[in-house]
């Protein structure tokens, strides 16, 4: 299984690359526009659907998570501090995937009686006649997250609170899943509603909580940029290289930011935003959240800590982060790193039973409401027994399927990048 992996994702990091350096020349380099990006969030749009904002909120919510936080940490020990270079690299290059991806989603978006539905699926059939290749991409999008990503983050958050609390894993799994629930059986607009104020709030207090370390380490700050530039480039970085170095960022990158995945344009398909090159600049502004604050915070909150690789043999990242927020805020950097995790988690969850319904209603047009209370209550017994159910297969699973799911979308994005061309010819401000 490890070997399929790491050669399916070796095809996607190459696919990735490429076509982002090329759809940065095919847009002009819309991406670094800032101006056009930060507009784009007030778009005309009309009352159907979700919000532009509600949109971006959703994706935000499936791709702030535990890998924010361990993630970041394993990379800066795998590869060393250089990592952190291409990261921040890694999603300047791929940004404009999101651009054609969310563009797209919006382009061929449906109508519904309550509101817009879209993503790959939609305009991988409708955009390109591919039926059947449309019908395995909402399959397996809503495999990988019903049985892979929403299980995991019910075991994470069961497994940080099981380590501080004598408390029964499957009774967590419980109230995970009876909290989810109580907001999913709401619809896709229950979700948006959700969305729209807890992952703010999250990512307030953690991105409030970071400013605080960053502020206290105020001098270390220059010095921790001109190491990270150094060993970027450095041959003889750490112990696994400069060319580790590169491609473990570069992983991590795209992986924060779930960009070629598809997902975002999920949530793009249901706003009811009217521009479609604006709607894919709101995707931009996901990636560059993620990565510039969320994931560029964990490292400095790590670099200006007491780490040293040297302090760790085999390690799955998060201990890092908790090492460093306990350095850094003593017992209170404990809650702090625990309520980030369980937050992040559960916005996961959230977001990703909205890309599974969404696809599902793709696969399954008709899909009654009766079918839907069923799927709910299904993926909530999943969630129920989630913690005591190990990990390890479940993403070797997931990393293969999102493998999939990168190398079909972009695949077809390549096929279908006229349409976003064109549509950026009309122009960007252009609220036809």
């Amino acid at each position: 299984m490890e070997i399929i992996n790491n050669f399916l994702w070796s095809i996607c990091l190459v696919l990735l690359i490429v076509s982002g350096i090329y759809f940065s020349f095919k847009l002009k380099f819309l991406h670094l526009n800032f101006v056009h990006i930060f507009k784009s969030l007030k778009g005309k749009s009309d009352k159907s659907g979700i919000s532009p904002f509600e949109s971006l909120m959703i994706s935000l919510g499936g791709c702030i998570g535990v890998g924010s936080l361990a993630g970041i940490a394993l990379a800066i020990f795998k590869g060393g501090v250089g990592t952190i270079f291409w990261i921040l690299l890694s999603s300047l290059i791929i940004a404009p995937i999101s651009i054609v991806e969310n563009s797209l989603a919006s382009i061929y978006r449906e109508k519904t009686a309550s509101g817009y539905v879209g993503g790959p699926a939609y305009y991988i059939k409708r955009g390109l006649g591919f039926k059947k290749i449309a019908l395995l991409y909402a399959i397996i999008v809503s495999i990988a997250y019903l049985f892979g990503f929403l299980t995991i983050q019910s075991n994470t958050i069961a497994r940080s609170i099981t380590a501080f609390f004598d408390v029964p894993s499957i009774l967590l799994g419980i109230i995970i899943g009876i909290l989810s629930f109580i907001i999913i059986k709401k619809g896709l607009k229950g979700i948006a509603n959700f969305s729209k104020v807890f992952v703010p709030l999250m990512a307030f207090i953690y991105v409030g909580v970071t400013l605080f370390i960053i502020l206290k380490n105020i001098n270390l700050i220059p010095s921790i940029f001109s190491t990270i530039l150094k060993e970027a480039f450095n041959p003889s970085s750490f112990k696994y290289g400069i060319l580790s170095s590169i491609i473990i960022g570069l992983e991590r990158g795209i992986f924060a930011s779930e960009v070629g995945t598809g997902t975002s344009a999920i949530a793009s398909g249901s706003s009811n935003l009217k521009n479609p090159i604006k709607q894919g600049l709101v995707g931009v502004v996901g990636v560059y959240f993620t990565t510039f604050v969320i994931c560029l915070g964990t490292a400095l909150i790590i670099l200006t800590s007491n780490y040293s690789p040297d302090n760790y043999l085999v390690v799955n990242g998060i201990e890092i982060t908790l090492n460093a927020m306990i350095y850094h805020l003593g017992l209170f950097g404990n809650l702090v790193l625990y309520f980030s995790l369980i937050a992040f988690s559960f916005s996961t969850i959230i977001s990703g039973y909205f890309y599974v319904e969404s696809n599902l209603k793709f696969i399954f047009p008709k899909l009654s409401d009766n079918k839907l209370l069923i799927l709910k209550l299904f993926t909530c017994f999943l969630l129920g027994i989630a913690p005591i159910i190990r990990p390890d297969f479940i993403w070797n699973i997931s990393d293969l399927l999102v493998a999939l799911l990168i190398i079909i979308n972009v695949n077809c994005l390549l096929n279908l990048k006229n349409d976003v061309i064109m549509e950026q010819e009309v122009g960007v401000y252009d609220d036809k």
